[in-house]
């Protein structure tokens, strides 16, 4: 990627410092209470996550709704949660994907530039055991193009497992397990996972097979309306340090035909070893890691943070990151808030509060 795209981005949020307060992950002085667990929605049982309506970025919830990530295709084709209010249901897993029909209810929900996945007029069922979700499509689903059959498939597996009650998807057509999608043929030999990866980019891969997947978020959208972007890179099954991996990954940023940015600058550097204690991972970056060398204005850009957050706590048992430049815990947020404390993940992603 070139530095004057990261540059461009850089001055649009400088610019614009409230542009993503809905997303923020900023906390106070004292460490950021860890997110609740995602819902344990289930198709046989419900489980109240909230009990009154509440609060949230400054708009009133409704307490028969529930925030619930869609993993729908943006303007350029990438597969991006965003969090829409659904209604609250004993079959919130189901209903999240029947939000994934095309010309279905989602419609009148969908953010500019993005649309649904799976096909027009296709019925859905949903039934969990033991964590496997099985889902049963009517003959509709058939009915697609071959080049949106990896979306379709990463749309469905990382909507479905964002409850506690799924880690893994099957999928059927009325009533016949699919061992294979039936358009180009991706063959499913296992339940799908989140370990499949989503929006795959292999653009420096020469030998695929001595490499492991691992999920960095990029930025995406326009001026007044980015969001993140999950990318699965791969890497060096050698890389014992998925962590260090995942800070290079996103110093590197995406291929360069993308339409995607990192916040972070190509000469941010991590100085020291992660340090990982207690689910927090502290990071030692060199100066780089501002967005200014400026010395009254030594700050960190929002996105810069929550690229790193939500990348970080992709891996498991890391809840919060901490960030130090030359060991020096005293940053600083584009808005002035201190960076002392370990920020943690929000409890979803790409709000729409922009």
């Amino acid at each position: 990627m070139s530095k004057n795209k990261k540059t461009a981005i850089v001055s649009a949020v400088l610019l614009s410092t409230a542009m993503l307060s809905g997303c923020s992950l900023f906390g106070n002085d004292t460490k950021v209470n860890v997110d609740p667990p995602k819902n344990t929605y289930s198709e046989n049982t419900a489980k109240e996550s909230t009990n009154t309506a509440k609060e949230t970025n400054g708009e009133a919830v409704d307490e028969n709704s529930i925030a619930t990530e869609l993993y729908l295709l943006d303007k350029d084709g990438y597969v991006v949660p965003q969090t829409v209010n659904l209604p609250k249901t004993k079959s919130i897993a189901t209903e999240a994907l029947e939000y994934l029909v095309k010309n279905g209810p989602v419609t009148d929900m969908l953010p500019n530039g993005f649309q649904a996945v799976i096909p027009e007029d296709t019925k859905v069922s949903v039934n969990i055991k033991k964590k496997v979700a099985t889902v049963d499509f009517s003959k509709e689903f058939k009915e697609y193009k071959k080049e949106d059959e990896a979306k379709i498939l990463q749309s469905i597996t990382w909507t479905l497992t964002q409850f506690d009650s799924i880690n893994s998807v099957k999928l059927q057509i009325n009533g016949k397990a699919l061992t294979e999608m039936p358009v180009d043929k991706t063959p499913i030999q296992n339940a799908l996972t989140r370990a499949d990866g989503i929006n795959m980019d292999t653009s420096d891969v020469t030998d695929i097979t001595n490499t492991k997947p691992l999920t960095v978020y990029y930025i995406g959208g326009d001026s007044g309306a980015y969001y993140y972007v999950p990318v699965t890179k791969r890497v060096n099954n050698g890389e014992e340090n998925n962590i260090t991996a995942a800070v290079e990954e996103l110093v590197k940023g995406p291929e360069k035909s993308s339409s995607l940015v990192s916040q972070l600058s190509p000469e941010a550097k991590l100085l020291d070893s992660p340090k990982v204690a207690d689910g927090k991972v502290t990071l030692n970056f060199n100066e780089s890691i501002y967005s200014s060398f400026d010395e009254k204005e030594k700050m960190v850009t929002d996105m810069a943070i929550n690229s790193l957050v939500l990348s970080l706590t992709e891996q498991e048992g890391i809840e919060s990151v901490a960030l130090t430049v030359d060991g020096k815990a005293q940053l600083q947020s584009e808005e002035g808030k201190s960076l002392s404390a370990p920020v943690t993940r929000p409890q979803k992603v790409n709000t729409g509060s922009y």
